[in-house]
């Protein structure tokens, strides 16, 4: 694929730049060069290899969820800036 001005003008307007000349030269050039390096990755062999999200087999490293209901008020009202009644204060608003 040839990146033409009419291109480089496409892609500018969807990203909402504006470039001087020399910018959509520079930007000429790189996409070009990405382009060409993807058609030397479609050159590759990858028959008989599967795809994968991660070069590194990740998996879920967090604890399970576990539920404690405690009934523990006065620990969770200790740092209230104020308070009333067991329940947190809070600044009103609506009307």
């Amino acid at each position: 694929m040839q990146i033409t001005e009419q291109t480089i003008a496409y892609v500018s307007a969807l990203a909402k730049l504006s470039l001087s000349e020399e910018e959509k030269e520079r930007a000429k050039k790189d996409l070009g060069d990405i382009l060409g390096y993807m058609e030397t990755m479609n050159e590759l062999d990858t028959e008989g290899i599967e795809p994968m999200s991660h070069a590194f087999p990740i998996k879920n490293v967090f604890r399970e969820d576990i539920v404690k209901n405690e009934d523990d008020r006065e620990s969770l009202l200790a740092n209230a800036p104020q308070q009333k009644d067991g329940c947190f204060v809070v600044p009103k608003t609506v009307e």
